[in-house]
């Protein structure tokens, strides 16, 4: 039957009026099958359309609809099942996880369409004709790319997957129909750097304004890495070294190019001990979510928030970080205590599921923050940041839920949005 199960109906909307429920399946508009979300997206665009449905029992409509400009059915689809990746990279964080995690945790999915819809990097090594022409088609950009390294033979080394297109081949094809594309590499110290990371920049940059951005981000080494290829990390000094080597470069790119392309990644200022570059550098942040200008931008909001904050009380209040930003955020709450009141405290969480190399505030499990708080004078209130939890669902990378570990630690547990203004205004409407 294929289409699209309806999931839900937005209530008063075109889709009520007309009688659809959840359960009901959208086959077809204006005579074009439904594949997924951006076939219903795509072909849906128009004002006049032609619904083709199957109730759930089994009855078949075939219904007309003129709507407004812009104007939505009110029709709600589940997410779409991703491709799963056939790959096998070398630094694949999936074949790091422990025993015992979520299932979905284990899940590697390589779908072009999660790419353009969520933002997902996708390495387009399963991408095929049909693929690729539906992208230009549909004008399916931005899409966020994993390439690694350009150099063919290296790449198909990092993905542990042989025979597969070139990935410039792939880009050039979509950068000449105007698709935009931004891209990561995943640096493995003395493997995809020096001299074949030189390349990958090179060519990368031959396709701007296509390509609009570039990240580089360490490799995430885990202590569960049984049986898998040897991986150096990324130490102090490397990160140090490859920041005063590299940091010029974007700096003179941004420069040429009339605009930042080349982004690396917060953890190597954080790992290098050096400062971070203006919040301006980093352009409109198009790699934020890939971990590139956070700090900078908690830094600025800090300072907005720092120069708003009123006096509060004298309560105690437990902050739990990662440990990559504890420093930034201590120093931060530190200035807000003094401006509020709040004795906030600040405890980074060390990584006991994944190891001393996995720092980041998103990977904390829920049994590490209990072992990290046990025996501390938490005070009224524990805040947990939002990017440790699943979202919807309030449970950590181990499953512990919200509930649980207030139970286990016998204080009051507030999840708030992980940035200085989340902070703040959690505390403020707590004490309201």
């Amino acid at each position: 039957m294929d289409g699209l199960l309806i999931e839900s109906v937005v209530p008063g909307s075109i889709a009520e009026e007309l009688e659809l429920e959840g359960g009901d399946r959208l086959v077809a508009i204006n005579g074009h099958r439904l594949r997924d979300i951006i076939d219903y997206n795509f072909y849906g665009a128009d004002t006049e359309l032609v619904l083709e449905i199957v109730r759930a029992d089994g009855e078949a409509w075939e219904i007309e609809v003129e709507r407004g400009e812009d104007e939505p059915l009110g029709l709600v689809f589940p997410a779409p099942k991703p491709m799963q990746c056939g790959n096998k990279c070398l630094f694949c964080f999936v074949h790091q996880l422990p025993k015992g995690l979520r299932p979905p945790l284990y899940v590697k999915d390589e779908d072009y369409r999660l790419s353009f819809l969520y933002g997902n990097y996708v390495t387009l090594a399963n991408i095929g004709p049909k693929e690729l022409q539906r992208i230009k088609e549909q004008r399916l950009s931005p899409l966020y790319l994993s390439v690694h390294a350009t150099d063919p033979a290296l790449r198909e080394k990092l993905l542990g997957t042989a025979g597969i297109i070139p990935v410039l081949d792939i880009m050039r094809e979509l950068a000449a129909s105007r698709i935009v594309m931004h891209t990561q590499v995943v640096l493995c110290p003395g493997l995809n750097d020096g001299a074949a990371l030189e390349q990958t920049v090179s060519d990368l940059v031959a396709l701007q304004p296509q390509v609009a951005s570039l990240a580089i981000v360490p490799v995430g080494i885990t202590r569960h890495r049984n049986g898998l290829p040897l991986l150096q990390p990324v130490t102090r000094e490397y990160a140090a070294s490859f920041i005063e080597s590299w940091y010029p470069r974007g700096r003179e790119l941004a420069r040429q190019l009339g605009r930042p392309f080349l982004y690396l990644a917060d953890e190597f200022f954080i790992k290098g001990e050096l400062p971070f570059p203006p919040l301006e550098e980093y352009g409109d942040l198009p790699q934020i979510e890939n971990g590139v200008g956070m700090i900078p931008l908690f830094l600025e909001e800090a300072r907005e928030v720092l120069s708003e904050a009123v006096w509060l009380d004298t309560r105690t209040v437990t902050v739990i970080t990662g440990e990559s930003p504890y420093h930034y955020l201590a120093s931060f709450l530190q200035a807000l205590s003094r401006k509020t009141g709040v004795n906030f405290a600040p405890v980074a969480v060390r990584n006991r599921l994944f190891g001393d190399n996995v720092t980041v505030t998103g990977l904390v499990a829920g049994r590490d923050i209990v072992e990290a708080l046990g025996g501390r004078e938490l005070g009224s209130l524990v805040i947990v940041p939002d990017v440790m939890l699943k979202e919807g669902e309030g449970v950590f990378l181990d499953d512990l839920g919200i509930d649980e570990l207030q139970k286990e630690l016998g204080c009051a547990v507030l999840v708030a949005e992980s940035t200085p203004w989340g902070l703040y205004n959690a505390v403020r409407e707590k004490g309201a």
